[in-house]
């Protein structure tokens, strides 16, 4: 998986069957999708893989807990259904986690308890595990933090959990595998058109600042939240059919909530639902839901939102949670599809939208990161209905996404910080195999340090940028540059003081 490859190949190809505009889940699903049924494809990405809400979300395949109060079973039932597809097709980085729900009255015992088996219910042969009741006494020992003030009990069922980012690279490796091509640092500057309809478009290389122009029989907008603003590039009179939703995540040291088991508190002070997840020997706890002030690539999570998560997680637990305990603070956008009368984000319904612009561009917007290969496979058919392309079967129900193999060196790995596992070999193998081009790609989403401990990232950030001039060749300037534009980044993860 080398960039260099990837570019030889938008070089030498005189036309596409498919060009799809975003490296996203739902993009890198898309490339997967069409490459597999033998289309000729290119995905690009104009800055990194999973950069936006793809890497920020909560970590967790689930059918969407909250969606059964609202009735939304033909949603659940779907999403627990990609669940389990996920989870067959990516074992590496993927597993199921247990889940406890803590009550506090006899009533909520039974009724959170009757839901959740519902959830199970409507999960079928693709279950996952049993809904089961648990007593006081069981709580307190699965969670030992866990305030047991009025405690009755708890439920416990089962979720998926996955690196999201992760999961981005190794669907990608598996797109180029099939045929697909997929780079990143791609912007797509321009649409090129035969009469009316889009016929291509002009790309930039954004590292290198070189001018590419493609043909395609059919182009696909799986930009996010950033759809409307590529939409009005074809069509300036456009209306925008994206609402962006906000969600940030706390990362704290598990001393906190220092068990194997997820917690779900079901009933936050705005009438969601927040989750503490063990992931990569930290805790991740979110997430909120509010309209977001504008859009952008770097997302801000507001002190007043920092509180409302802690102040909900602390409702829960005997120790507090202070803003000085977390780790990092990430923070993503939801691109979900407007709906008429709906005043809060929260009340807008997480299913994907797909339509298709009189130019014949493919747009696809919504949707959540379990359902993404449903996504993918929805696009794919409606990009070859709008390109006039030949009908062939989706196949990524069975297909295993593939996972990079580093070959181990005769010397014992050099850490890159003694708190964490992660190593020069890492940052190494990122750079020749997974195409990271910035020290934002190896410590955002190689390695996942920016979204776990902010401080310890930016003291490896040095040796990891020495490490990316020589691999890729680049002066002092370039070190110079990079190593500020980290640090500054870095600081916006961590809560404004």
């Amino acid at each position: 998986m080398k960039r260099a490859d990837q570019l030889k190949a938008i070089s030498h190809t005189e036309k596409w069957d498919i060009v799809i505009i975003g490296g996203g889940a739902t993009g890198l699903g898309a490339a997967l999708d069409a490459a597999s049924r033998g289309f000729k494809t290119l995905c690009i990405e104009k800055t990194d893989f999973s950069k936006g809400t793809s890497s920020r979300s909560t970590k967790l395949i689930h059918g969407g807990v909250r969606y059964l109060e609202q009735g939304n079973f033909s949603m659940v039932r779907s999403a627990l259904m990609e669940r389990w597809f996920l989870l067959k097709n990516a074992p590496f980085t993927t597993k199921k986690i247990p889940f406890i729900l803590p009550v506090y009255s006899w009533w909520r015992y039974i009724y959170y308890g009757f839901g959740l088996m519902l959830y199970d219910l409507l999960s079928g042969k693709f279950s996952i595990g049993k809904t089961k009741f648990l007593k006081k006494e069981t709580v307190i020992a699965k969670i030992p933090q866990i305030r047991q003030q009025s405690l009755k009990g708890g439920i416990q069922y089962y979720d998926g959990q996955f690196d999201d980012s992760q999961i981005c690279i190794s669907l990608a490796r598996t797109a180029i595998s099939k045929g697909a091509t997929v780079i990143n640092h791609m912007s797509a500057e321009n649409f090129l058109y035969e009469g009316s309809n889009i016929s291509g478009i002009q790309l930039r290389d954004t590292l290198y600042n070189k001018i590419y122009e493609v043909r395609s029989k059919t182009v696909i907008n799986a930009t996010g939240v950033f759809a409307d603003d590529l939409i009005l590039k074809d069509n300036p009179a456009h209306h925008r059919i994206v609402t962006p939703s906000q969600g940030i995540h706390l990362v704290v040291d598990k001393q906190y909530h220092n068990s194997p088991y997820a917690m779900l508190i079901p009933k936050t002070t705005d009438g969601r639902i927040l989750f503490a997840v063990p992931w990569h020997d930290k805790v991740v706890i979110g997430t909120t839901d509010t309209t977001a002030p504008d859009i952008s690539e770097e997302p801000q999570a507001t002190n007043e939102e920092i509180h409302f998560v802690l102040d909900n997680f602390n409702r829960y637990i005997n120790t507090q949670l202070t803003s000085s305990d977390i780790k990092s603070v990430f923070t993503g956008l939801r691109p979900l599809v407007k709906m008429k009368n709906i005043q809060s984000t929260a009340d807008l319904v997480r299913d994907h939208s797909i339509v298709v612009s009189a130019s014949g561009l493919v747009t696809i917007t919504g949707g959540k990161w379990t359902t993404y290969r449903k996504m993918a496979r929805d696009v794919i058919n409606k990009a070859i209905r709008a390109g006039n392309l030949p009908f062939r079967r989706c196949k990524t129900r069975s297909i295993k996404l593939l996972l990079g193999r580093k070959v181990a060196g005769k010397k014992a790995p050099e850490l890159l910080h003694s708190n964490y596992p992660f190593t020069i070999d890492d940052v190494i193998y990122a750079i020749h195999h997974e195409m990271a081009c910035t020290l934002e790609d190896i410590l955002a989403r190689r390695i996942r340090l920016l979204f776990l401990d902010v401080k310890a990232a930016i003291e490896v950030s040095p040796l990891v940028c020495r490490l990316l001039q020589k691999e890729l060749d680049h002066d002092e300037m370039w070190y110079q540059s990079q190593l500020e534009s980290f640090k500054s980044l870095a600081k916006q993860y961590l809560p404004k003081s």
